[in-house]
């Protein structure tokens, strides 16, 4: 399943490591695709579109669907 928010304070690369580092240990083996110039990141993964962004926001991003 595909889900898309969009992280609108994700600034630079070690928030683009710190989100796939937390969505990957809340569903080991999603795939993270993030666009920083956007500030989207597209998961596929085979859990909840919920579970995923509690995950982001637990490292402190404010987190929306896209």
């Amino acid at each position: 399943m595909k889900t898309e928010f969009l992280v609108s304070d994700m600034t630079c690369n070690h928030c683009v490591q710190a989100i796939t580092q937390a969505v990957q240990a809340a569903a080991p083996g999603a795939s993270v695709n993030i666009d920083l110039s956007t500030h989207r990141v597209s998961i596929e993964a085979a859990v909840d579109a919920a579970l995923l962004k509690a995950a982001i926001a637990e490292e402190g991003y404010d987190v929306q669907p896209v």
